[in-house]
């Protein structure tokens, strides 16, 4: 690397690092005040302060797009405002010489990011709920709403609770034939969970239809097959947002291989899996904006911001349209998906093209 791409890619790095720090403050704040509202038994404030720490950097992974888009618009536009960007263009610097400066700490911040959703925010903030959720009710973890229920084939089963160290509790589980008849009916209270998706019920209460009528005896323990696996247990009660991506890629196979419905995990999966493709369509979008598109007195410091700004809001909203749109219309999930970085991707090279550099 050059002493010249060091540099630009210095300055990026601490624009990027300037909004990163920004948007962590304002939105730390205002997790931590909504979540004040939630306190509870041994869940205080300090404790609140801990949680909101865990769980912001999901939210600022989620913010990306918009943190490299105004970080490059900080970096890139201080150039110019200093004439620096005027000294490289008329030492002879060619643009795609800039331009590669741009794209090797843009390419870092890409993997930085992959690697981020895949081990460092998943595990963190499951990590904070579980916490949270045993500081509020300091016993079981119960599942909201009912709890969870899962299907294959004519056979259903439903997860309870969630035991202290992610332990299944209170399972049932439910066999028709195709006239809807009840086979069989288990009832266990914990179970032991295998990498292979087996499970081991234990403390079984069972019913079977044996000649016609509900046989029921008990048994200490049961395997049965084709359930949960390990990594997905501690985000049933979480949002498809806290799942990693293997886990979200997974978790959605296992649903469509039961027939089930899949597309809120997958596409969850393609968005997240996308992401660092915007960031760096975002990251090309604020080259010009910043080096100001024709002559660089046209705009100063607050009207690139405002413009960079404008244009977070109008990508969040547009993609929040082309998800809703592929979901009702049917399309390709990853299609969908990718979009948003595609059209950014071709409104970034037609404003690069039109640089006057």
């Amino acid at each position: 690397m050059s002493i010249l791409q060091r540099y630009i890619a210095s300055n990026l790095v601490r624009g990027w690092m300037l909004v990163l720090l920004v948007l962590a403050t304002v939105f730390g704040l205002i997790g931590f005040i909504q979540e004040l509202e939630r306190t509870r038994f041994d869940y205080d404030a300090l404790a609140v302060a801990q949680y909101s720490l865990l769980i912001l950097p999901q939210r600022l992974i989620s913010l990306a797009p918009v943190i490299a888009l105004l970080g490059t618009i900080v970096a890139l536009a201080n150039l110019d405002k200093s004439n620096e960007l005027t000294i490289i263009s008329c030492s002879g610097v060619p643009l795609r010489k800039m331009l590669v400066a741009v794209a090797i700490p843009t390419a870092l911040l890409m993997g930085l990011l992959w690697l981020g959703m895949e081990f460092v925010t998943a595990p963190l903030h499951q990590y904070a709920e579980q916490q949270r959720q045993s500081l509020r009710f300091r016993d079981d973890v119960r599942i909201p709403n009912g709890g969870v229920w899962s299907r294959h084939g004519q056979r259903y089963i439903h997860l309870g609770k969630m035991l202290a160290g992610g332990i299944p509790g209170d399972i049932s589980l439910y066999e028709f034939n195709q006239q809807g008849d009840l086979l069989l009916a288990l009832h266990a209270q914990t179970a032991e969970v295998y990498p292979d998706r087996r499970w081991l019920f234990k403390q079984v209460r069972k019913k079977e239809l044996v000649d016609g009528e509900l046989v029921t005896s008990s048994l200490p323990a049961l395997e049965i097959a084709n359930l949960w696996a390990p990594q997905e247990l501690p985000t049933l009660t979480l949002s498809s947002d806290s799942m990693s991506l293997s886990v979200l890629y997974s978790y959605g196979q296992y649903l469509n291989h039961n027939g089930q419905s899949a597309s809120r995990f997958l596409s969850a999966f393609w968005q997240k899996l996308a992401m660092p493709l915007t960031v760096a369509a975002m990251v090309l979008l604020a080259t010009p904006i910043s080096a100001s598109l024709g002559s660089r007195r046209e705009r100063n410091f607050g009207t690139n911001m405002g413009i960079g700004a404008l244009i977070g809001i109008l990508f969040y909203l547009s993609a929040q349209i082309i998800f809703a749109l592929g979901q009702l219309l049917d399309l390709s999930v990853a299609l969908v998906a990718i979009s948003p970085s595609a059209i950014i991707f071709a409104c970034a090279l037609l404003m690069v093209r039109r640089m006057r550099w």
